[in-house]
């Protein structure tokens, strides 16, 4: 069966305090993903500081040619909410490992769905 799209999606904490509350490393970590996961970038990522208390922090969202990147990086509990969706397949465990390289997190509770509509 062919599927519509490929759905890695990651509930990351305990990360590095600093890394995930500097826009630049996000900037990179973001380009670093798309190259290796063999996407193409339509367009830079949006990097966006905004949000109060619990849920102060960045959102990421890198459109590719094939659907999104989207992420919220959470101040207070040092958490990342990752999601890499393409009708393009890709590798989850190199979208882990990039994680791994830039936040350096202590955990990472992932999902992967492969998505498919009704063909009706």
């Amino acid at each position: 069966m062919a599927y519509w799209g490929y759905h890695s999606i990651l509930n990351i904490s305990k990360c590095h305090p600093a890394t995930i509350r500097n826009p630049h490393i996000i900037r990179d970590f973001t380009k670093t993903l798309v190259q290796r996961i063999d996407m193409k970038a339509f367009g830079d990522p949006q990097i966006v500081h905004f949000g109060e208390g619990n849920k102060k922090g960045y959102t990421l969202v890198q459109l590719i040619e094939t659907s999104n990147i989207t992420a919220h990086f959470v101040e207070e509990t040092d958490a990342i909410y990752l999601d890499v969706f393409s009708c393009k397949p890709f590798n989850e465990q190199d979208v882990k490992n990039v994680v791994v390289e830039y936040f350096q997190p202590q955990y990472i509770d992932s999902h992967f769905l492969l998505r498919q509509g009704r063909m009706e």
